[in-house]
């Protein structure tokens, strides 16, 4: 990570922070009256093929003895309906500022995975994990909205980890090492800024869909 990248991310998380902090506080406290405790779910991911962190988000589904993989379509009966709105604007994200802090992460690189995808395809992570992982990306900004209907679709675990293995997996790092290749801070910002406009346009969606 350059210099100038890392100035960034810690001066827009900190900046972040201070003007998202009452809203923060006020998921948390939902989260607590309307679902319970934990009020954050907190997951191993892997910042480098060897170096794990623990990753920062809002709980948004009910907690079970042995959770594993992805979130798939059998899983669904666990989102909690306040999550479920969390989901669709990504507001579930924002403790991740403090893995942007804490140089875990980068506002802009490729989503980081769990430590048993990097096992199972270690020369596609090899190469896709040479940058910071990201809160946001080209692959989150291209394929989210694909992965998630090829994901919704299954229903067990053993159908899930296949499909997100050889379909989400490979065309997600397609697009991080096009990414990688052209990487700027100018570029970041403008992955940053479609980010933004396209959960502003989802709770647009989700309000209709409401009404």
């Amino acid at each position: 990570m350059t210099p100038a990248k890392r100035a960034f991310d810690v001066a827009f998380a900190l900046l972040l922070i201070v003007l998202l902090s009452p809203f923060i506080v006020v998921i948390a406290l939902l989260i607590a009256i309307c679902d319970g405790r934990p009020v954050f779910y907190l997951s191993e991911r892997m910042k480098t093929p060897d170096t794990p962190f623990c990753l920062w988000k809002f709980r948004t589904m009910r907690v079970v003895a042995n959770d594993s993989g992805v979130s798939t379509g059998y899983k669904q009966h666990r989102v909690t309906p306040l999550g479920r709105r969390l989901r669709a604007t990504r507001l579930d994200e924002l403790p991740q500022l403090l893995n942007v802090l804490r140089g875990d992460m980068s506002f802009v690189g490729p989503r980081p995975p769990l430590r048993c995808y990097v096992e199972s395809c270690p020369d596609i992570y090899a190469r896709v994990l040479e940058k910071r992982p990201g809160v946001t990306g080209l692959a989150t900004l291209v394929y989210h909205r694909t992965e998630e209907k090829l994901l919704s679709a299954c229903t067990n675990h053993e159908t899930g980890e296949t499909t997100y293995v050889t379909r989400c997996i490979p065309r997600k790092a397609r697009l991080d090492l096009i990414w990688a290749r052209h990487q700027s801070l100018c570029y970041d910002i403008r992955l940053i800024c479609q980010t933004v406009i396209r959960v502003f346009s989802r709770r647009r969606t989700v309000r209709a869909n409401r009404s």
